[in-house]
């Protein structure tokens, strides 16, 4: 059980932390140009992160889904189920081939390698990762994690013990001067959880769908959103003590690893490569999931397409595109925390008592008591089939 909440939590976080939040990009945007107060506006992303993960991977579970439509059907009116559904998708699609050109610029930045040679090299790699099934993708996205972490607290080690700060009167002060283009450090907040968790809904549904009992799903989520968020603050405390040599940087966390060495910041540009990996195998495979839905053998053909409709996108201007549906995409966001929260709330009783009967099943499965596996089976929300898949899954 443990290995399979952490095996869930890694993957939870190797899905939100994209290329803009490992290479620090991010945090100043939506916190640390705020000065002291960006800094609040961590927790209020922390707590509400958390908790809506373990939502997220609970219903998931529960429903047994296989893409994220499955479960906003179960759970709003079928209006705010189409909205959230479209808006999802464009999510994941723009984000998507945004990575392909993430991918080629990290190349070229660090190495000199012209754009396309790693744009293509980008979907080669997701075009390969597509052909494992939903466990191994997991594993896959959740394997590049650790690295992650492990960098960022290496950064806030050496910034906190080996680097002189300038007072925090003045680090507040030039960190407001490089400012955030949102317009306050409350809506920053929510904005960022509400746009991150746009991203991450979708192949979030596919991972907690795999889960047979749902209180491991919620554990693995909420211990996801945990060091999300734990991330999440190191990184932004760790940039405002620097962010009177950083702030200006394209890449701030590379520069600050590339100080401490340069053979470490040759490392990291290679792990800000793999949470783009990450974030555009997450984004295509949820859609591929989601456009084939009901159709599970035209999967990889379609999975294939978007991508590479995607790498064709990708080699155009979108920045501006990207400017405007962004923020709208975070306040979208918003109402689907809204919507899964209610959800939760309303069937916490069932999905608690779900929980247990699927203990039970288990253990009468494997006990070879068929008559009681039967009739408890009858309560479940789950048809006899799924129920047998889900325990041989286990």
């Amino acid at each position: 059980m443990v290995k399979e909440i952490l095996r869930v939590a890694f993957a939870v976080v190797g899905v939100i932390v994209g290329a803009g939040f490992a290479s620090g990009q991010e945090i100043i945007q939506y916190y640390v140009g705020f000065g002291i107060p960006g800094l609040w506006a961590v927790v209020i992303s922390a707590i509400v992160m958390s908790l809506i993960t373990m939502i997220i991977l609970q219903l998931a579970s529960y429903f047994r889904a296989s893409e994220h439509g499955e479960v906003f059907d179960h759970v709003s009116h079928p209006i705010f189920s189409k909205v959230l559904d479209i808006g999802v998708i464009v999510t994941l699609f723009s984000t998507g081939f945004v990575m392909f050109a993430g991918g080629g610029a990290n190349l070229e930045q660090q190495w000199g390698l012209p754009v396309w040679v790693g744009a293509l090299l980008t979907v080669v790699l997701v075009v390969c990762a597509g052909l494992l099934d939903v466990h191994k993708v997991t594993t896959v996205i959740g394997s590049i994690t650790p690295f992650i972490i492990a960098f960022i607290v290496l950064a806030s080690l050496y910034v906190v013990f080996f680097v002189d700060h300038a007072p925090v009167a003045e680090l507040d002060r030039t960190a407001r001067e490089i400012g955030s283009p949102l317009p306050h450090w409350t809506v920053a907040a929510v904005n960022y959880v509400g746009f991150n968790l746009m991203v991450a809904v979708s192949m979030a549904i596919v991972i907690g769908g795999t889960m047979f009992n749902p209180r491991v799903a919620g554990r693995g989520g909420f211990l996801g959103g945990l060091l999300f968020t734990g991330l999440l603050a190191v990184s932004a405390v760790t940039l405002f003590l620097a962010i009177d040599t950083v702030g200006d940087d394209e890449l701030p966390m590379l520069s600050l690893i590339d100080s401490i060495h340069p053979v470490l910041g040759q490392i990291m540009a290679v792990v800000v490569y793999g949470m783009i990996f990450n974030t555009a195998l997450g984004m295509f495979y949820a859609l591929g999931k989601r456009l084939s839905a009901g159709r599970p053998q035209l999967f990889f053909p379609i999975y294939l397409a978007t991508v590479l409709v995607g790498f064709g996108l990708s080699f155009f201007g979108f920045t501006t595109l990207v400017g405007y549906v962004y923020p709208v995409l975070g306040y979208l966001g918003l109402v689907l925390i809204a919507v899964m929260i209610v959800a939760w709330v309303r069937r916490y009783r069932y999905i608690a008592s779900e929980s247990d009967r699927r203990l039970r099943l288990v253990d009468f499965w494997r006990a070879g008591r068929e008559d009681e596996f039967r009739t408890e089976s009858h309560g479940s929300n789950l048809s006899a089939d799924q129920i047998r898949a889900g325990i041989d899954e286990s």
